[in-house]
Formats: structure tokens, C-alpha cells, sequence
């Protein structure tokens, strides 16, 4: 009984010993590989229902709330210890203020989260603008105030609202006042009827005034022109052109806005319509200076080839770069985050150069070619297998008239890898024939041919004095080889051939004058027979006035083959 109480106790001691180690194993592999563990999302800041999450937010919303009326919404936006009527109030006031003396920047105001931060030391308030007040600027600022479960929220500051009751006695009456009540209770889109009757009678009205004022100086400068020139056909000047006068339209209006306590949100709307005209004015005119300087150069260089291509395709990226900075200086005025748009045009332009990959090839090779001036209208050239006259250079191809008078079109991206010959370039024709003689020419023959060679060229009128050479250069096939060397002065091609055809007849002359003929390609046949000594004289002779030479046959040895002399 001892010894089995003995067995069972072991056994227990090695199943508790076991399950040690098997916990011990699992525990070190938790700690040594622990997986994973999800991570809880961290709640999303509350969104604010009234929009004060942004500065821009905070501002809009109280100016809408208080155009609205409603004061008790609008002094959610003031960090005040006030309420009631009171705080109520203190809306109502500041409402005024920002109405008739906060800048027309809206646009400008952050709409980030954080604020636009201009000050680290207050990383929490962000200025909405400074108006003029008889005590100095004041800074209208919002503040960002933690409103616990509602988060943190953008609202007008206690410094700003401590000042704003003294500021309101100072407000004149708003220009609203002095209108007819219906031009003022009646809003279209909400806008009032007044601000339309402005924007679609006022400024028409203005631009006829700009009008009439450039009629009336050109006709006073045009009369004293003609007066003082005395020439009645001088035309009136134009002094004030539409660009000009869109300037001016737009520095009335803003004379205009600042002259007369507007509301802020129609100040914000004519500072706008001014800066868009401004803005259409400046690149109107600058594409106006720019088709000027396009002419001027055309003027003042009108035989460069291809100049107009290039010219024109300047001036139009020049015109599409002033009207997109232009569109891109819109758009950041109203607030819009450029960076995404110009990150998608960079990866859309490199889309749109891989797909015109072969057409920007030929654009570039012919900007290059102009502007090398390689290849020029009217230039006689040889192009690889292509011979003839360029018409017209353009920017992706140039056109050739050839010798069959078809025109053939190359592109310049291949134009500008081939070898190109301009053969109307030539300041001098080169003249050189090799003069063949016949082997019956004598030494002195020869040499009386030379010298009358020389002599004769040398004394042309048409040939470049030191150019000349004559000279015996070898023997040939079936005649004396004689080259002569000189450059010849000529026009043109057509001038050119008059003189070599006149230079050709006159060598033929001292060639027959001399006792010899000009050599023309013979053979001399021998003929294997089974007589050795057999000799077959030549059949005949030809006639020595149409350079014949003479044939002959010989009998020899049985392994000699025909060949030519």
C-alpha cells in the first residue's frame, strides 16, 4: 500500500511539473512574438454645426447670422462672459463695425483648423483684419477656445470685443439708408436689388464714359496733328485702348467703395468684380505687347525663313502661359489650394509629351533648323535621295519641290539627322573635267595641249584667277588622262552650264588644233590559232574624225585569252 501511495504521489508530482512547463512554454511565447492588438480608433474631433471650425468659418457664419437678424445664433460666435441681451447686443454692435470698417479680405482669412499661425507665442488666435478707429488700429481677431465635448472652436476674442461698444459710436450711417427701401429689401440670389441695378446699368455706364473720354482727346489730338502737320489725312490717335480703359473702370470702383459706407459683403463683391477686371486688363495687355513685338521682329528680319512659325508659336505659348498664371492668380484669390492642381498638370503634361512624343520631335527639329537657319525658302538642296527647291519651312515638316516638280514633305525631326547639301549656296561653280586622250598623242602634242590649256583659262574672265590647274595625271585604260581644275564665277546654276559649255568647246578646238583627237574606249582582240606564226592584220580602219581607233587580231600562243587594252 506504501509503495502504490508512492507511484500515485509521483505521478502526480510529474503531471503538476508538466503542466509548469507546458504553461512556462506558452507564456515565453507570447512574450517572445506577442501578436497584433488592434488599436482603438481615436475618436474624430466634433464637427461643429455652426461652422466655427476654421477662422474663415467662425467669421462667415456670424455675418451671415447677424444679416439674417438673427442675433441669438450670431452671439454664439463671441468668446463673451455676457448673455442674454446683452451678449445679444454686443453682436449686434460688432456687426456693424465689421460691416462698415473690416477690410474686403474675406478670401484671405484661414481656412485651416490651426488657423493661419502668424504670431508661435499665440498659436491660437488668428487676425481677421484691422480697421481704423479715432483711438488707432484695431486688430479684429478670433480666438480658439476648447469647448469640451463641442472641441475646440474659433470665436471673436475678448480683446476685440472689449473695444467694439466705443468703436460703434463712431459708424456713420450706412450708404443703405439713403436708398429707396425696395432697392434694399429686395434680394435676388440673395443679394440686394441695388447691387444688380450697379453691376448690370453702372458699369456698362462706366465703360461708355471711358469711351466717350477717348473719342473726345483723340479728336483733340487728332486736330491738332493735322494742324500742326498740315496733312488733313492724319487719322485721330487711340490713347486710351480697351485695356486702359477697363483700369479705369475698375479704379472708379474702387474710389467708389471706398468713398461710401457699403455693406462688407458688397464691398467683398465689387473689390472683386475691380480685381477681376484688373486682372483681365494687365493680361489683355500684355498680349496686345506681345502681338506687337511679334510684328516688329516679322519687320524688322522679313526674309528669315521660317521666322513667322517660329514667331507665331512663341507668341501663342507665351499667350497660353499669361492666361493660365492669370487663371491660377484667380484661383488662389478665391482661396483654392494649388498644389494638387499643379501636380496634376505636371503629370498630365509628361502623359501629353510621351503621346506627341514624334510631333514635339518635329516641333523641336524645326526650331532648330530655323533658327541654324540650315534650310531656307527658295534654297536648291540635296536632301538623301531627294533633290529640289524648299517651298515653305514649317514647324513639324518642310516642303521640297523636286526636278518632276512634285513636292515632297519631310519631317524636320528627320531632316534634322540627315546629311544636307545646299547647292545654292555655292559662292563659286567648280569646273572639272578629265580630258582623255588617244594613245597616239605624241609627247609634244601633249605638252602643246597643256600649255594651251592653261593659257586659256588663265585669261578668262569667268574663271578665279589662281584656281587653275591643268595637269597629265595618268595613263588610262585606252587613253592619256589630262584634269583640269578652276573655279568659275556664275550666277547661278543655268549661268553656270553657259560658261562650262563654252569653256567644253574651246578645250575640244585646242585639242584638234594640236594634231590629236579625244580618245574613246577600243579594244584589242587576240585570237589563239594553230598557225604560230600567222599574223591576221586588223580588217580595217575607222575613220580617225569619229575617234575610232584601230582593231586588230593576232595569232599566238593557244592560252592566251582575249583582253582589253
Amino acid at each position: 500500500m506504501a509503495l502504490r501511495r508512492r507511484c500515485r504521489k509521483d505521478k502526480l508530482i510529474i503531471a503538476a511539473a508538466s503542466l509548469c512547463l507546458l504553461w512556462s512554454g506558452i507564456a515565453w511565447s507570447q512574450a517572445a512574438s506577442p501578436k497584433n492588438i488592434p488599436v482603438p480608433d481615436q475618436p474624430e474631433a466634433p464637427k461643429d454645426a455652426l461652422g466655427r471650425g476654421t477662422p474663415r468659418g467662425a467669421v462667415m457664419g456670424f455675418i451671415t447670422a447677424a444679416r439674417k437678424g438673427n442675433t441669438e445664433v450670431a452671439a454664439l460666435y463671441l468668446n463673451t462672459p455676457l448673455r442674454g441681451e446683452d451678449s445679444q447686443t454686443l453682436a449686434r454692435q460688432l456687426a456693424a463695425v465689421l460691416d462698415q470698417r473690416l477690410p474686403a479680405r474675406l478670401n484671405q482669412i484661414s481656412d485651416k483648423p490651426e488657423g493661419s499661425v502668424p504670431d508661435s507665442l499665440k498659436p491660437d488666435e488668428d487676425v481677421v483684419g484691422v480697421i481704423q478707429t479715432a483711438d488707432g488700429d484695431l486688430e479684429i481677431t478670433v480666438e480658439r477656445v476648447d469647448r469640451g465635448k463641442l472641441g475646440k472652436v474659433w470665436l471673436f476674442s475678448r480683446e476685440t470685443l472689449a473695444r467694439i461698444p466705443k468703436v460703434f459710436q463712431e459708424l456713420t450711417p450706412p450708404a443703405e439708408a439713403y436708398l429707396p427701401e425696395f432697392m434694399v429689401k429686395i434680394r435676388i440670389a440673395g443679394i440686394p436689388l441695388f447691387e444688380w441695378v450697379a453691376l448690370f446699368l453702372g458699369m456698362p455706364v462706366l465703360y461708355l464714359l471711358t469711351g466717350l473720354l477717348n473719342r473726345a482727346l483723340a479728336r483733340t489730338v487728332g486736330t491738332l496733328r493735322r494742324r500742326l502737320k498740315h496733312d488733313p489725312n492724319l487719322k485721330n490717335p487711340q490713347f486710351i485702348r480697351v485695356p486702359i480703359r477697363l483700369l479705369l473702370v475698375a479704379a472708379v470702383i474702387y474710389f467708389l467703395v471706398k468713398s461710401f459706407s457699403l455693406p462688407l459683403l458688397a464691398r467683398q463683391f465689387w473689390s472683386t468684380v475691380a480685381l477681376f477686371l484688373i486682372v483681365v486688363a494687365c493680361v489683355w495687355w500684355l498680349l496686345l505687347l506681345n502681338s506687337s513685338a511679334e510684328r516688329y521682329l516679322l519687320r524688322r528680319r522679313p526674309g528669315l525663313s521660317g521666322s513667322a512659325s517660329v514667331l507665331r508659336l512663341s507668341r501663342r505659348v507665351i499667350d497660353g502661359l499669361l492666361l493660365f498664371a492669370a487663371f491660377l492668380f484667380v484661383l488662389y484669390h478665391f482661396g483654392v489650394d494649388l498644389t494638387a492642381a499643379l501636380a496634376g498638370l505636371g503629370v498630365g503634361g509628361i502623359a501629353v509629351a510621351l503621346a506627341a512624343q514624334k510631333t514635339l520631335e518635329n516641333v523641336i527639329g524645326g526650331v532648330s533648323l530655323i533658327a541654324d537657319q540650315a534650310v531656307r525658302v527658295g534654297d536648291f538642296l540635296n536632301l538623301g535621295d531627294v533633290q529640289g527647291t524648299v517651298e515653305d519651312v514649317g514647324l513639324r515638316s518642310t516642303r521640297i519641290r523636286t526636278l518632276d516638280r512634285t513636292v515632297v514633305s519631310l519631317p524636320n525631326g528627320q531632316i534634322a539627322g540627315m546629311r544636307l547639301e545646299t547647292l545654292s549656296l555655292r559662292d563659286k561653280f567648280w569646273f572639272h573635267p578629265i580630258l582623255k586622250l588617244r594613245y597616239e598623242t605624241t609627247p609634244a602634242q601633249l605638252q602643246s595641249i597643256l600649255s594651251g590649256l592653261r593659257a586659256y583659262l588663265d585669261r578668262h574672265p569667268k574663271i578665279e584667277p589662281g584656281s587653275v590647274r591643268v595637269r597629265f595625271i595618268g595613263l588610262g585604260a585606252f587613253s592619256f588622262d589630262v584634269e583640269l581644275f578652276a573655279y568659275v564665277a556664275a550666277i547661278d546654276w543655268a549661268n553656270f552650264l553657259e560658261i562650262q559649255e563654252a569653256l567644253l568647246f574651246q578645250v575640244i578646238d585646242i585639242v584638234h588644233k594640236s594634231g590629236t583627237a579625244l580618245a574613246i574606249p577600243s579594244q584589242m582582240l587576240h585570237v589563239a590559232d594553230s598557225a604560230p606564226n600567222r599574223v591576221l592584220h586588223p580588217m580595217g580602219d575607222a575613220p580617225e574624225a569619229s575617234g575610232q581607233s584601230r582593231g586588230s587580231e593576232t595569232l599566238g600562243d593557244q592560252d592566251s585569252l582575249p583582253r582589253a587594252v
